[in-house]
């Protein structure tokens, strides 16, 4: 495994992540997957993600909606422990079918519909959180699931990642004692951890800068549709496996 190519897809991914508004799971999960197999990616991106929502509630402390953060997160980490234990179910050929459909049709939805709103709840919060932890959990990518129901409640931008970034680290902290539990954390990924650090703290800060410069909207259509392209290639190759 290239480890300088793989850091420097998480690094890209980081950016563009952030730009786009929907965290960067939605590429760091298919990315680490051509790199190694579906398993250790789940752990990888789990214990990656740590890092950069860390680094999201440090870089926009100011705002949190802690009601939201309960009425959201607290279903949120059920359903992500729910859909991380059903992994070791599943053979890693089937999860990464599921991921490929999952990018595109989230990819395919954000881009047709990029005003979709819900009706702002406290049932659709919690509705939302739980469905975007399961597929976290089972997939590695919920932060799409998970924007699209924060969007309801017309946060402020700083609120909007700072809220998102606080109920995805309480996700992304529950799915990695899972997985590892499940030993999708190989020794020499903990090695790897100072690298994720820098590079999650680094890719946040470009992208918050390059959010102050740009139009998100522009950057969010390309990331969308580099989403669709990554998930078809993926699909593809887990398609060919799973049918032998």
């Amino acid at each position: 495994m290239d480890l300088t190519l793989l850091f420097v897809a998480l690094l890209v991914a980081e950016v563009l992540g952030t730009i786009g508004g929907f965290g960067s799971s939605m590429l760091v999960m298919p990315l680490a997957a051509l790199f190694m197999p579906f398993d250790q990616a789940l752990g990888l991106t789990a214990l990656f993600h740590v890092f950069s929502n860390a680094a999201k509630v440090m870089l926009f402390r100011h705002g949190l909606d802690r009601r939201l953060l309960l009425t959201m997160g607290l279903p949120a980490v059920v359903g992500v422990v729910l859909g991380a234990r059903l992994t070791a179910f599943l053979p890693g050929s089937t999860m990464e079918l599921l991921l490929s459909v999952a990018l595109v049709l989230l990819a395919v939805l954000l881009l047709a519909l990029p005003t979709i709103r819900l009706r702002p709840s406290a049932r659709n919060a919690g509705v939302g959180g739980a469905v975007s932890g399961f597929i976290a959990g089972l997939v590695g990518t919920g932060g799409a699931i998970r924007g699209l129901t924060l969007a309801a409640f017309d946060l402020e931008k700083s609120v909007f990642i700072s809220t998102s970034a606080w109920i995805d680290l309480g996700v992304d902290l529950s799915r990695t004692v899972v997985y590892a539990g499940q030993g999708y954390l190989k020794p020499e990924v903990w090695t790897y951890l100072p690298v994720m650090a820098v590079v999650s703290l680094t890719g946040t800060w470009i992208g918050r800068w390059v959010l102050g410069q740009v139009s998100q909207e522009r950057f969010r259509r390309i990331v969308l549709l580099l989403v669709i392209a990554v998930a078809l290639f993926g699909g593809a190759r887990a398609l060919g496996a799973w049918l032998g």
